[in-house]
């Protein structure tokens, strides 16, 4: 049994802000907005009979945090960030020296498997059975992404400050996060900055 229209127009005018989300022949569901930051937003599910069978507590708002003790990322304006020409300067500067530094680096260490390639715009460093990094550039977020053995992805902003790339989510600099990676796998420390 179906609720009636009457019934639902009287049931959503009287709850201050429900509203009907979707039906089924047996069930409804009703959605409660909050403003409020301390009560979640909720749906309950009724059946034909208008008992309440279940809920479930949920929200899509974003949450109250203080943004400069967060571990999360900031929102960025793409279009004040640099200029591509300067991007793509800095950004191949920064890939070529690691080319020459990890290549060095591989030569003087005794590592199974170790390749270096750089082509595409894509610099891939091999460690054998130890792992695979990927660097690449992305131009139209004016970053350099990483993908790592160790960490994983990660995306690195240029920061005119410090100037470094900049890991956003941990303020990680990307020389001192090889720097470190690299130790950690092969043993033997390298000097990327």
């Amino acid at each position: 049994m179906a609720f009636s229209p009457k019934f639902l127009r009287r049931s959503l005018n009287s709850i201050n802000k429900w509203r009907f989300l979707s039906s089924s022949s047996d069930y409804r569901v009703l959605l409660q907005h909050s403003n409020s930051a301390r009560s979640p937003c909720s749906s309950f599910l009724y059946n034909d009979n208008r008992n309440r069978v279940c809920s479930r507590d949920f929200c899509s708002r974003t949450s109250n945090f203080d943004e400069n003790s967060s571990q999360g990322p900031a929102a960025i304006d793409y279009s004040a960030l640099l200029q591509e020409d300067e991007f793509h300067k800095l950004a191949d500067a920064t890939i070529h020296d690691l080319l020459e530094k990890i290549e060095e680096y591989g030569d003087s260490v005794d590592i199974d498997g170790f390749d270096i390639d750089y082509g595409n715009q894509v610099l891939t460093v091999k460690f054998g059975s130890l792992g695979t990094y990927v660097l690449n550039k992305q131009t139209p977020n004016r970053q350099i992404w990483m993908s790592s053995p160790v960490s994983g992805p990660s995306r690195f902003d240029w920061d005119p400050t410090t100037e470094a790339w900049i890991y956003r989510r941990t303020k990680a600099k990307l020389l001192e996060t090889l720097e470190s990676e690299i130790k950690q796998l092969c043993g033997d420390p390298i000097k990327l900055s």
